[in-house]
């Protein structure tokens, strides 16, 4: 499953959810519910963008 990134640069690593704010472990970014927001800055979904590791 692919991580997403916040403007903020916090994380979503669907392996990791977000237990804190509901977000279970094995939940896929898609099935994050559209009203969850970033734990660091409280922006929405649609602040985040899949997460491209640069591997060198």
């Amino acid at each position: 499953m692919d991580r997403y990134v916040c403007v903020c640069g916090y994380v979503y690593d669907p392996e990791d959810g977000d237990p804190n704010n509901g977000i279970l472990p094995g939940v896929s970014f898609d099935d994050v519910p559209s009203d969850w927001i970033c734990p660091l800055c409280g922006f929405n979904k649609s602040c985040f963008v899949i997460f491209k590791e640069n591997k060198q």
